[in-house]
């Protein structure tokens, strides 16, 4: 009896268990959606599995899924180019999933020059920035967005935050003195072609060695960037809205005296110098910083449709940027359409199109005072005039006309009537087509043809009115109008054949490649306008005419290249690059150059010894050497020239010409010769990679002036371009990327970007130096920056400041300018005279960073995500001429300079009295540290779960905060350690490549507060 109860209990027992394995094991349906962490988007053909089983589906092209599981199962997630992920069913029956780019991405394709290759197979060093970096926070131009991504690849802006100011790239550093450094751009193919807005490009490459960059030959010296824009792709058509709206202010402001401290301050000046009068007090309390600065904002919305079937698809945007400055009557407005249309005619033709075009307009002001257009001493600088100009004054007199600095200095118009009154708008026209056609002859060998056409058309107008008293008043108002027209066709041509052989991969490349360019300009301006209600298009109501100016120059480029790759069994890569260039530019008797490369590559991971390893999943080393030229100098540098100018006959005005250079048959490229040694290290599964890259790079031939023509042969031209000099460049490059936590719910990755170079300057020109002037042209000198053999580039030029003087007998070595009284500034006496002269002028400062940096760090947390990135810059100098210009007694100043200044009983500081004796010297008391850290960006963003979208029939709602230069830490007394003033010639080759580091009237770099909508239909 007992043994049957027993028998009843086991047999209920197993029955139970039984029943529960059974509900534990039902199967239930499971949908989700799978979305990619760094864009929201949703990733179709995704691998969902069944872990332990062979159970399995895949996404569709929105993203989602349907399969049979239980609740203790386990799914698989997995697709190419990104981290796989394991969720556990459990009790939901919805199961979502946001998968992490594999940062490794071993198999991730990179887009190089005429072709593209698995990133496992580059031997040389380049870079990619993903899209969403781009994107990170609103820019105007994308390549905003490389600053501090990519290592060995310096991002500055031409004038701080100036809206629609130029983008100056600089990879590894100055290639060229008298020639153009920066990088080629090559946009889906078409060299030379404008940036895209940051949102329709899906990955930009930066090729930076000559392994990579020498199939573009002569172009290629200064470094390539290769942007893809996006394209559709199979599916239903996809709609994405993008939308952000950002509000900007200035992030610094001067300390400047206000009006009762700014009297007493010109008093004790006129007491300094033995004046008695009192300075009159014009009864006003003007800060002309407020009065110029505004809040400005920014709104960026664009629109883009994609889509596509089995034969063809397509991608078209629109984008609208509109951003008003953060100074009056300052701002910008872009209107861009891109779209690519990509057909697969039949199983042999592919053909394609992409077209681009924009229209833009820019209201400028006048910034970076270079003295040439203001009457008296730069009253062409509205941000320089509101830190000098006297708080005392009112904007407006009585009367009603505007006010101007009359009691002190060169009298100048008040900064906000040169913001408000000033017109400066310019009008840019881009359009680009771009076609190609891709015919497979037979297999493994294709035939690709392009040809693309640009044009773009720019407008400046700029009207001054006599209302401005100091700049325009005396001839009646001033205006100019000029036009630049420049229009480019490119043909390129080339045969691919893929072969495998044995235990290799063969892909050799070969083509033709031919690009004409034509530039148009046109000048008319007048004085004596008749009213200013019509600004710089009432020119016809002049009654002063001065000199019309028109030019055209054509330049052409035909070219030769090839390209041979081979990987050997998966180990040992071979690339080897010719190009030959023709250039129309260079001398009869230099028009062609051939341009060679080659590099290798071995994947020591892939050996016998370390391919099972479970600590090291990756160890490439690169090597690689190549030439690079650069043509990018003016045409007809090398003919005999003539110039035209104006002549007097019989007391007639006539036009004549002159002699301005001889020819010079033998001008020719210059040419890079340049080295890489690199190494790609990946640890434990690919959640530590690192990149290093040591580089040399030495440019001969340098293109420079050589002013040895004796002035009695009568030319204009002081210095004929000739071939003369060398320099170098090696630095060191660090990318580090971490996978620091990735679970189911959290996933962190860190980025760090390093890089370090030092230039030299080899030789020069019979090794002398040469001497270029980074100031205004009413400061004291013309010479501030020398380039000098043995030394780096650009070095600041002027007196070594050695403290005040305090009377009496100076120190040893040291002396003041003439007729110095205590107090007065104290230089070291470099040629022991007693006096200072211009024979005590040396090396007083380094503007050349010791380093460059980037840190950024994206967290996810299920839906949320959070982005940290850093930017910084330590050991270069900057010149502070914004402080020459304020310690010179002839405008506001500082309180800290005010407060600290030299008296008698205030003898112990290095600031010298008020009223010295040193007019606006140039020298080392104006050098600071320009090192700083800076937080470049920090935003957090919401994507909306796959539950609402559903009910909302929506594929993706994004929303997001971001703050972009929350804070930067720096000792610069200035504005901003990002600077870039350029002199007297802004834009010039010679201004780019050799002034660096000076601060005077930049645009101010702004502080922007953001927020962002992200759509997808």
């Amino acid at each position: 009896m007992r043994k049957n109860e027993r028998l009843k209990k086991t047999l209920f027992l197993l029955l139970g268990f039984c029943f529960v394995l059974s509900v534990s094991a039902q199967q239930k349906p499971i949908t989700g959606n799978v979305t990619g962490m760094a864009d929201g988007m949703p990733l179709p053909g995704v691998n969902v599995i069944i872990k332990g089983t062979t159970n399995g589906t895949s996404t569709d092209f929105d993203g989602n899924y349907s399969i049979e599981a239980s609740a203790s199962d386990v799914i698989v997630f997995s697709y190419i180019g990104y981290v796989s992920q394991e969720i556990t069913v459990g009790s939901s029956s919805v199961v979502n999933a946001i998968l992490a780019e594999d940062v490794d991405a071993l198999d991730e394709v990179v887009v190089v020059g005429y072709g593209a290759r698995k990133k496992s197979d580059i031997t040389g060093a380049v870079s990619s920035v993903k899209a969403d970096e781009l994107t990170a926070f609103p820019v105007v131009d994308a390549a905003q967005a490389l600053q501090g991504r990519a290592a060995g690849v310096a991002v500055q802006s031409n004038n701080g935050g100036e809206p629609g100011a130029p983008i100056a790239i600089k990879i590894r550093g100055n290639t060229s003195i008298g020639a153009n450094s920066s990088p080629l751009l090559v946009v889906d193919g078409f060299v030379g072609a404008q940036m895209p807005q940051a949102n329709d490009i899906q990955s930009m490459e930066v090729l930076k060695d000559a392994s990579a960059t020498a199939i573009y030959g002569s172009r290629g010296s200064n470094g390539v960037v290769m942007i893809t824009t996006k394209k559709g792709r199979k599916g239903k058509i996809t709609v994405d809205l993008n939308t952000v709206y950002s509000t900007n202010t200035t992030s610094n402001e001067l300390d400047l005296l206000k009006a009762n401290d700014f009297i007493a301050y010109q008093n004790e000046i006129r007491s300094n110098q033995g004046n008695s009068t009192p300075f009159p007090d014009a009864g006003a309390d003007t800060d002309w910083q407020d009065v110029i600065y505004q809040t400005g904002n920014i709104s960026n919305t664009q629109l883009a449709v994609s889509g596509g079937s089995e034969k063809i698809n397509f991608y078209a945007s629109t984008n609208y940027y509109d951003q008003k400055g953060v100074i009056i009557n300052s701002g910008f407005e872009k209107l861009t359409f891109l779209s690519n249309v990509d057909a697969q005619i039949s199983d042999k033709f592919k053909m394609g199109m992409n077209l681009y075009g924009s229209r833009d307009k820019k209201n400028g002001i006048a910034t970076q005072s270079s003295g040439a257009n203001g009457v008296g001493g730069g009253g062409d600088d509205a941000i320089s005039l509101a830190m000098r100009f006297a708080p005392d004054k009112p904007i407006q007199n009585p009367d009603g006309t505007y006010t101007i600095n009359d009691a002190l200095g060169d009298p100048v118009d008040n900064p906000y009537a040169v913001a408000a009154l000033r017109t400066d708008e310019t009008k840019t026209d881009d359009f680009r087509a771009n076609t190609y056609l891709d015919y497979q002859i037979i297999e493994g060998l294709t035939f690709k043809t392009t040809f693309g056409y640009s044009t773009r058309n720019r407008t400046q107008g700029v009207y001054v009115p006599s209302s401005l008293i100091v700049s325009a008043s005396a001839v009646g108002g001033r205006a100019s109008i000029q036009n630049w027209r420049n229009t480019t066709l490119i043909s390129e041509n080339y045969l691919t054949w893929t072969k495998e052989l044995g235990k290799g991969d063969l892909t050799v490349l070969g083509g033709y490649s031919y690009q004409k360019s034509v530039n148009e300009m046109s000048l008319v301006q007048g004085t004596g306008l008749i009213s200013d209600s019509f600004i710089y298009y009432g020119l016809g109501t002049s009654t002063g005419f001065l000199q019309p100016d028109s030019a055209i120059t054509t330049t052409e480029i035909q070219s030769l290249f090839g390209r041979v790759n081979y990987d050997y069994n998966d180990k040992y890569l071979l690339t080897a690059t010719v190009r030959r260039d023709g250039a129309s530019n260079f001398a009869a008797n230099q028009k062609y150059a051939i341009f060679p490369s080659g590099a290798l590559g071995w994947k020591i991971s892939n050996e016998d010894f370390l391919k099972d390893s479970e600590t090291v999943s990756n160890l490439k080393l690169r090597l690689s050497y190549g030439v690079t030229g650069n043509p990018s100098i003016a045409p007809y540098q090398s003919l005999a020239r003539f110039e035209s100018l104006y002549a007097s006959s019989n007391g007639q005005t006539v036009s004549a010409i002159t002699p301005d250079q001889p020819a010079n048959p033998d001008l020719k490229w210059e040419s890079s010769y340049q080295s890489n040694i690199g190494v790609d290290f990946g640890m434990f599964n690919s959640r530590i990679n690192l990149s290093l890259d040591y580089y040399n790079i030495d440019t001969k031939d340098l293109i420079l002036g050589n002013n040895g023509t004796p002035e009695y042969f009568g030319y204009l031209n002081d210095a004929i371009l000739t071939n003369l000099g060398e320099i170098n460049n090696k630095g060191f490059e660090i990318s580090l990327n971490t996978r620091n936590i990735v679970t189911d719910n959290f996933i962190w990755t860190s980025d760090i970007v390093f890089s370090s170079n030092k230039n030299k300057v080899v030789s020069l020109v019979n090794d002398q130096d040469l001497f270029f002037d980074g100031t205004p042209s009413y400061f004291s000198t013309d010479r501030s920056t020398v380039l000098r053999v043995g030394e780096e580039i650009g070095l600041f030029w002027g007196l070594d400041y050695a403290g005040v003087y305090q009377g009496g007998t100076a120190p040893a070595g040291t002396a003041t300018i003439s007729g110095g009284v205590a107090g007065d500034p104290l230089f070291y006496d470099l040629d022991d005279s007693g006096d200072i002269t211009e024979s005590d002028r040396g090396i007083i400062g380094n503007p050349n960073a010791d380093f460059d940096w980037g840190f950024n760090n994206d967290l996810s947390y299920k839906n949320f995500d959070l982005n940290i990135f850093f930017q910084g810059s330590s050991g270069g100098e900057i010149f502070n001429m914004t402080n020459v210009q304020l310690m010179n007694g002839d405008s506001n100043t500082t309180y800290d300079y005010f407060n600290n200044a030299w008296r008698p009983d205030n003898t112990n500081t290095d600031k010298p009295r008020v009223g010295n004796n040193s007019n606006r010297e140039i020298s080392s008391r104006f050098v600071e540290d320009g090192s700083y850290i800076r937080l470049k960006n920090l935003a957090i963003g919401y994507n909306l779960p796959s539950e609402v979208l559903e009910k909302l029939k929506m594929q993706k709602i994004r929303l997001s905060l971001s703050a972009q230069n929350l804070f930067t830490i720096t000792d610069y007394s200035g504005l901003d350690p990002e600077v870039n003033f350029e002199g007297n010639d802004p834009g010039s080759n010679i201004s780019s490549n050799t002034l660096s580091g000076y601060d005077f009237g930049n645009y101010p770099t702004v502080q922007s507060f953001s927020f962002s909508l992200n759509l997808t239909f």
